[in-house]
């Protein structure tokens, strides 16, 4: 069983940064791939990075450089650091977990209720 709780979000100016966190619960033997995505009103689920077991991680090419995942296992939490953040950057952040290779295109099964970030 996997439970995913994000935390983090809010409205900041362009330029700044933000981190937001997920709380998760993962009552499974094998640690699974991670990762954010975001979703604008009227748009698709667009994957902005992911990491897995190891700390292996990959970006959407619209956040490298600039947003930062990681995840502590011991302490049970993903975290998403953004920073010189842009408008197009709002939405809807989600927290997922699934199994398999990890990239954004993993069967992500699991979802968090997500928190907004808002640019302007």
């Amino acid at each position: 069983q996997v439970q995913l709780v994000e935390s983090g979000g809010g409205s900041v100016q362009a330029g700044e940064s933000l981190t937001l966190a997920c709380a998760t619960v993962v009552e499974t033997i094998r640690r699974p791939c991670m990762a954010w995505f975001r979703q604008v009103s009227g748009r698709e689920r667009e994957g902005v990075a992911a990491i897995d077991g190891d700390g292996r991680s990959t970006y959407a090419d619209s956040v490298k450089g600039l947003f930062t995942i990681s995840r502590d296992d011991t302490k049970n939490t993903l975290t998403l650091q953004m920073t010189s953040l842009k408008p197009e950057d709002s939405g809807m952040y989600y927290c997922t977990a699934g199994w398999g290779y990890c990239d954004l295109q993993t069967d992500f099964q699991y979802w968090g209720q997500g928190t907004q970030v808002t640019v302007s």
